[in-house]
């Protein structure tokens, strides 16, 4: 991976990561198990499963299986998805099988004849194999058949002048340009915002919006810097309430802030109150446990109040912005308060404020050390008692083009214990899961359901042919899960956990323990990216709808749980997993 394809690799990372159902209808790659069989198939499966089964073949023989099964089975295989051929190509060329990669995007060109896309992907594969000349024609065509294509654009200016120097982060946090450029970057956003996401207007009205906009564009002057005016974007993009439209992760804040404007401190939020994790630096100064009360003389509650309106997240959830606080406190807090030189901290419990010391390094988000988290992404784990076991899901992200035969193989072992153990209690964890695939969430709930069940009751997205996997009727399995159940979630909870667990709720499948998820039935997902023309400033926006079947719950609100547990300061110190201890408790009676 090289500096050049970063760009177009965050894009369809990003689409594999938080879409919801972003892959075509098709049915479980898993013929192998037994009970998929009991799985009713639907219209036309996906080419590019035939394409994965057989990825021992070489390439040239998979591309001659493509045209054979085009011209014997067209009824069979859909051949219209172009976007699982394409994530079939990224993924030879993530693992640096760049042949491949070049071979499967020749044949996407090919069959799309008119795909911008097509063409930077080929050109992208190109420069990986070193061929310039190629990569250089490829990406022309791309960008003369899109103009907005900023990615090629990019990449000819790299392959056009291989001296120059791009902008550091620093540079880029306090470059600055004229107020009419960024009043003119701030309608492009605007108008992007409501012309790519499908649902744009649906928790503000086109009036609030370009109200804050205008509000935006007061602002900006002559000497407004680069950092300020993406700290300005960032609300009104958090404005539509979607967690799937955004700036960054605040990787790119974090990345771009000098080290003597960083909050020098860990901190945390428990019961809405801030409170030192670790004070770093300035441990002779605050100590851990310590409460702020204020931050440069404002109140920590109307500074997390200001903060909070930067924070994407799904209607009016408020849980997913308190993770995302915690993760990049020592960043946000110095956006929010206009990167001041020093940090002067009123504590509970102390008459006067402190004056901490600077940071000294940078790093990363902070996390809850506290809690042992799967780490696998899918963990078993037997209970003492003998009879109980919590089954830990931390992703849903695995896809038929890449490995879902992975988590199925997984789920179809995991049963199998269970029933060979006579495990009785099954606690799913789905704590820390931000998505992934339906094929998954589905996969995992023919071994939970007892009758037929509907997943989808509404995909909309650009191309769509035919039903997506999930909207018609699909069986549980014969060999299902016969014990009782009980769920554990969190606020990190997004996209295709959302809907994996709101038909948790509408089949009643057991209690829901922990806080309200940070997601639900109704999901605008995937990612177009966008660039604003001036700062070059690029954002995901979200670009379709998937709806679970459980529509009547509401769309502005996470899937509650029917026992509210969260984890205390006391609890975050002793290192105690509050809500797992409370669903043991449970489990004991």
């Amino acid at each position: 991976m090289t500096a050049q394809t970063l760009p177009k690799i965050i894009v369809f990372s990003l689409v594999c990561l938080i879409v919801t159902g972003c892959s075509a209808p098709n049915k479980s790659t898993h013929d192998t198990s037994p009970s998929v069989k009991n799985a009713p198939a639907t219209p036309k499966i996906v080419v590019v499963n035939k394409l994965a089964e057989n990825d021992h073949l070489p390439i040239e023989e998979r591309i001659a299986l493509y045209y054979q099964l085009k011209k014997e089975q067209p009824e069979v295989y859909d051949f219209t998805n172009e976007t699982e051929l394409t994530l079939y190509g990224y993924r030879a060329l993530w693992n640096n099988k760049v042949t491949e990669a070049i071979a499967i995007f020749k044949l996407i060109v090919a069959e799309f004849p008119g795909s911008y896309n097509a063409y930077d992907s080929l050109g992208e594969a190109y420069m990986a194999n070193g061929d310039t000349d190629l990569a250089l024609w490829n990406y022309e065509k791309s960008l003369a058949m899109n103009p907005d294509n900023f990615n090629a654009e990019d990449q000819l200016e790299r392959i056009k002048f291989p001296n120059k120097k791009p902008e550091t982060p620093t540079e880029k946090f306090s470059k600055v340009y004229s107020a009419a450029q960024y009043r003119e970057d701030l309608d492009q956003l605007a108008y992007k915002l409501i012309k790519v996401h499908p649902n744009a207007l649906k928790f503000i009205s086109k009036e609030d919006l370009w109200k804050l906009v205008e509000q935006k564009k007061q602002l900006m002057t002559d000497q407004t810097t680069y950092a300020e005016f993406f700290w300005h974007c960032g609300e009104i993009i958090a404005s539509l309430q979607c967690s799937h439209t955004r700036l960054s992760y605040f990787d790119v804040e974090n990345e771009m802030l000098p080290v003597q404007y960083l909050f020098p401190l860990e901190t945390r939020i428990f019961n809405n109150r801030l409170y030192v994790t670790d004070p770093g630096n300035n441990a002779g100064k605050v100590k851990e446990k310590d409460e702020i009360l204020s931050i440069n003389g404002v109140p920590t509650a109307k500074l997390l109040q200001d903060i909070y309106r930067h924070l994407p997240a799904q209607g009016y959830i408020q849980t997913p912005k308190r993770h995302e606080f915690n993760m990049w406190s020592a960043c946000l807090i110095p956006y929010a308060l206009g990167f001041p030189n020093q940090y002067e901290l009123l504590l509970n419990g102390q008459p006067q404020p402190v004056v901490l010391n600077k940071a000294e390094k940078h790093h990363g988000r902070f996390r809850n050390k506290s809690l042992k988290i799967c780490q696998d992404g899918l963990c078993l784990d037997l209970l003492g008692d003998g009879k109980s076991a919590v089954l830990s899901i931390t992703t849903f992200n695995y896809y038929p083009w890449n490995n879902l035969s992975v988590f199925q193989r997984f789920m179809d072992s995991t049963f199998q214990v269970l029933r060979e153990k006579n495990i009785r209690n099954l606690v799913i964890d789905v704590r820390f899961n931000g998505g992934g695939s339906q094929h998954a969430s589905i996969y995992l709930l023919q071994y939970l359901l007892d009758k037929p069940f509907v997943y989808y009751t509404k995909t909309d997205f650009e191309g769509k042919n035919e039903k997506t996997y999930g909207e018609e009727p699909i069986k549980p399995f014969k060999n299902r899960y016969q014990g009782k159940l009980w769920f554990i979630q969190d606020g990190l909870g997004q996209s295709t956990t959302g809907h994996f667990m709101s038909l948790v709720k509408l089949h009643k499948l057991g209690p829901v323990i922990g806080e309200e998820l940070g997601s639900n039935h109704f999901c605008s997902a995937g990612q177009t990216m966008c660039r604003l023309s001036n700062t070059k400033i690029t954002f995901g926006v979200a670009n379709n709808t998937h709806v679970s079947s459980s529509a009547s719950l509401e769309d502005g609100k996470g899937i509650m749980p029917d026992h509210e547990v969260y984890q205390t300061v006391d609890d975050y110190f002793r290192k105690v997993d509050a809500v797992k201890e409370f669903v043991l408790s449970l489990l004991e009676r």
